[in-house]
Parts: structure tokens; C-alpha cells; sequence
């Protein structure tokens, strides 16, 4: 899946964002919005992590989303 995908239907995916990265604030969420390239900052904010970790996770999480099914019509 790719994030154009995620993206387009964030609101059917941030569920599982949120469970993913507990500590990210609904503030957080908000200036989110889908964009990947501020869940990446976001994450290394919060969590305390380097850009390519951040990256990483995020990598996984969109494939995560693919393995499991989370396709939409």
C-alpha cells in the first residue's frame, strides 16, 4: 500500500496509527493529517528516535496495512 492511499482515507487508518504510536497527542494528530513526512518528525520528537528509525517504522506500518488487508474499495 502506498501512502497516497493512507492518505486519501487517513480517517480509516488512524486507528491503527494511534495504537501504534501511543504517545503522539491528538494535537499531533491533527497537524498530522495524513502527511507522512510529519508522522516521521513526530515520531523522532516524541519518541526520541533518528530520522531513518522514524522512517523505518513508518515503512512498516504501511506494509502492515497491506499484509493485513486494509485495502479499500
Amino acid at each position: 500500500m502506498n501512502w497516497d492511499q493512507i492518505a486519501g482515507n487517513w480517517k480509516q487508518f488512524l486507528g491503527n496509527a494511534k495504537e501504534r504510536w501511543g504517545r503522539l497527542t491528538d494535537s499531533d494528530w491533527t497537524v498530522i493529517e495524513g502527511k507522512r513526512d510529519q508522522l516521521v518528525g513526530r515520531i523522532q520528537e516524541r519518541y526520541g528516535t533518528a530520522k531513518d528509525e522514524a522512517e523505518r517504522q513508518v515503512a512498516e506500518f504501511e506494509r502492515d496495512c497491506d499484509r493485513a488487508g486494509t485495502r479499500l474499495p
